[in-house]
Formats: C-alpha cells, sequence, structure tokens
C-alpha cells in the first residue's frame, strides 16, 4: 500500500472486463478506494451486437460514451493507451504519463494477428473491428447484387488454429444464409465452412457441435472439421491435409493474441497473463490482476469476461475492507448465438485440461448445468441482453451484480429450463 488514507485502484481498459471490475469495485467499496480507468478511447463499443453490422446496423448505436458513467461513479477517468507496467514500482505508463497504483486490473484485452498464416491478411475479410464489419458488409452487398444478376459466387468461412473464440464467425455464416435467402438469391451462393477445431465450437462440447451440424444440414452448408490452413491463395486455401476449397469471398476470425505485451509480468507465448484461475491474480503479484481477454483463460468471450472481473474486484475489494471474498471466477459460460431466423442458448460449465490442443472441456460434473437450445424466443433473449447491458454501463452500474442482473438471471433460468436441455 502506498500510505494514503484511501488506495488507489488504477483499472487499465474499456472493455467489458475494464468497465465490470471498475463499476463492481464503486460498487462493493464506496467512497473507500480512489478508482482510476484507463481507455483508449472515451467510449465503450457493445461489441457482440456488431454482428449486424454488415446487414445494416449503425455501429454508431452500439457506443456508450464513458465520461457520464465516470463522473457519476466518482471514477477519474483517463484516456490513453497503457503501455508498460512497472511491478516494483507499482506504476503503469500511460502515452508518456506515469500512474502510480496501490492494486492494478489489467483488461487491455485481445488482438488478432493474421500474419501467423502466409495470405490471410491480404485476402480474407475479417470480423474484428467495426471497420472490419463495415468492409464486410460492402462484401454482402456486392455479393447480393452479383447473385441477382445470375452471377454464382463461391463464399468460403475459415476458423484457423489458435483463434480462441469462434462464436461469433458461426453466427456470421448462419445470419449470412438466412439473409441470402430471405433475398431469394440462397441458390446462387455456395457457402461453405471450414475449422481446425475436432468439433464445431469445439470449445463448448458436443452439443453445441450437434446444433450447428445440424443447421449446417438443414441450410445446405457443407463443413469440413480437423481442417488445419497452411495458406491462403488468390482463390483458394490449401489445408495442412492437402485439400484445396475455393472462394470467392474469403471471410476469417484470425489467430489471438495479447493486444498489449507486458515484459515485466509472467505471460504465456502469446502474451496472455498468467493468472490464479480462481483470483485472476497475476502470478507472483498477488496486487495485479488480469482480466478478460488479457488474461491466459483460453477462451476469450463476453459473459467470461463478466464472470473474471466480478471475481477479481470482489477479491480486490475484500482485501481492502479486510473480509473474506464472497466469490471467485467460476467459468460458467452463457452466450446466444443468433441466425437470424431463430437463436441458440448455451449455458456451459468449463473446466481446463492442461493439454493445450484442447484446453477446456465441458465439466461432466455439472452436467445439469450444461444447457442448449434453439428456439425464435431466443432472438428476444439476445435482445434484451443488448438493451440491459447499455444501460447498465450507462449508468456506471457492474452488468452482472446488483438486483437488476437477479431479474435477468431469474429470467434466463426459466427460459433456460424450458427451452434448453
Amino acid at each position: 500500500m502506498s500510505g494514503t488514507a484511501r488506495p488507489h485502484v488504477v483499472v487499465i481498459g474499456g472493455g467489458f472486463a475494464g468497465l465490470e471490475a471498475a463499476f463492481y469495485l464503486r460498487m462493493r467499496l464506496g467512497d473507500r478506494a480512489r478508482l482510476t480507468l484507463v481507455s483508449d478511447k472515451d467510449w465503450f463499443l457493445f461489441k457482440p451486437n456488431t454482428i449486424y453490422v454488415p446487414f445494416g446496423l449503425d455501429p454508431e448505436r452500439l457506443k456508450i460514451p464513458l465520461d457520464r458513467p465516470a463522473r457519476r461513479r466518482d471514477i477519474e477517468l483517463v484516456r490513453g493507451a497503457a503501455r508498460e507496467i512497472n511491478p516494483g514500482a507499482r506504476q503503469v505508463v500511460v502515452d508518456g504519463r506515469t500512474l502510480s497504483y496501490d492494486y492494478l486490473i489489467v483488461a487491455t484485452g485481445a488482438g488478432m494477428r493474421p500474419e501467423e498464416i502466409p495470405g490471410l491478411g491480404e485476402r480474407a475479410l475479417t470480423i474484428w473491428s467495426v471497420e472490419d464489419m463495415l468492409r464486410l458488409g460492402r462484401a454482402f452487398q456486392q455479393l447480393l447484387a452479383d447473385a441477382q444478376q445470375g452471377r454464382r459466387r463461391q463464399v468460403l468461412f475459415l476458423v484457423p488454429p489458435n483463434n480462441k473464440c469462434s462464436g461469433p464467425l458461426y453466427e456470421m455464416v448462419l445470419m449470412l444464409e438466412t439473409w441470402l435467402r430471405r433475398n431469394k438469391v440462397r441458390h446462387q451462393v455456395q457457402i461453405t465452412w471450414s475449422t481446425y477445431e475436432a468439433g464445431y465450437i469445439q470449445a463448448f462440447g458436443p452439443r453445441l457441435d450437434q446444433v450447428v451440424s445440424g443447421e449446417f444440414d438443414r441450410r445446405g452448408i457443407p463443413g469440413y472439421k480437423e481442417h488445419v490452413v497452411v495458406r491462403v491463395e488468390k482463390d483458394e486455401v490449401v489445408y495442412q491435409n492437402g485439400r484445396r476449397l475455393p472462394y470467392d469471398l474469403l471471410i476469417s476470425f484470425p489467430p489471438y493474441v495479447a493486444s498489449t505485451p507486458f515484459p515485466g509480468l509472467p505471460a504465456d507465448d502469446r502474451g496472455f497473463l498468467r493468472t490464479e484461475l480462481a483470483t485472476r491474480q497475476v502470478v507472483g503479484h498477488p496486487e495485479i490482476y488480469a482480466v478478460g481477454d488479457a488474461g491466459d483463460f483460453p477462451i476469450k468471450q463476453a459473459f467470461l469476461a463478466f464472470l473474471q472481473a466480478d471475481a477479481a474486484a470482489e477479491h480486490l475489494a475484500a482485501s481492502i475492507l479486510g473480509k473474506n471474498a464472497s466469490l471467485c471466477f467460476d467459468p460458467v459460460s452463457m452466450c446466444v448465438m443468433e441466425q437470424f431466423d431463430k437463436a441458440t442458448f448455451a449455458q456451459v460449465p468449463l473446466a481446463l485440461t492442461g493439454d493445450q490442443a484442447r484446453p477446456v472441456k465441458v465439466r461432466a460434473e455439472d452436467d445439469s448445468l450444461y444447457r442448449v437450445g434453439s428456439s425464435p424466443v431466443w432472438r428476444l433473449g439476445k435482445k434484451l441482453l443488448g438493451l440491459y447491458l447499455p444501460w447498465r454501463f450507462g449508468a456506471g452500474e457492474p452488468f452482472h451484480a446488483g438486483a437488476p442482473w437477479k431479474v435477468m438471471e431469474a429470467g434466463l433460468k426459466v427460459m433456460s429450463r424450458v427451452m434448453a436441455g
């Protein structure tokens, strides 16, 4: 501790994990700590709903300005990018400015490294940023125009190794198929799927694999599992097993890396900070926490980021208050996969395996928590979550805590019991 009356907690990163941690800390600590939030943007992007941008959604509708909720919760907002952490001095450098901290939460997220696959960066469209989604939207409009003029086109989706969250790409392929069908040009477009995974959405177990397999069969989408890409050529993708798949439009979700490396802290070979699973404390640095995509939990997903942020913030708050923490990180993922004509809900209890090829598995002992179901009604659930989160973050409140979340959670539990098994 620095010896100040109020310990200073610095949160670096203005995404899901960073905001959740900052707002949770203020909720738990009141005025017993000074909070600083560092963000390279002055707005938060509700990234899961950028899947709608290629189909016409204005991305400005997904942005939440950070100044108002920060002021409301007495959180100092520092605009800039954190590039250096000095754990010995307990300092973080933000665009040349040095901030001292008593506790630090690292929530700087992940980045993409398409150059790992020769040709991928030059020839594939991706779904990482708003700009990528807008570019994809223009490609979809051209695809539609070509199909309407009677020109047949081939669209290939590609999941390469070291992608840490393939779910949004699965949403995109199913949404595209529905969109083309509704525009009465589906017969003009061949859609093909390829992935390095042994099962579709491999991390989330056999039930998601079955759901996606059924959807691919229903929609006439050939799918290729265990296809490891070697390189991307001008009009075809070459795989390790010798197969070549042609394309006119290639859509991929590239390999993940940490968005910001911090050499003074322990990290894996992709720059993700090594952590204690339950508390999210960085190994060997109990005053530093890594949450969301910045940490080494192998699945990168918004709901898991919330759970990590809550666990870290609760542990940190308990340390300041001299109490025992009331929760730890329990990786039970929850997601709703959009398809335009319906959606699929999944609740998946996960466990680490220690196997680099398949780093997580579904926890067999918690099979009752493993629920998957598809229905048009789940689209309503996704829309409600899309309204609830901006409301909470806009008010400076944590997403996954407090009375409103208990109501939302109760509703999801009822829906999952009725419509998922």
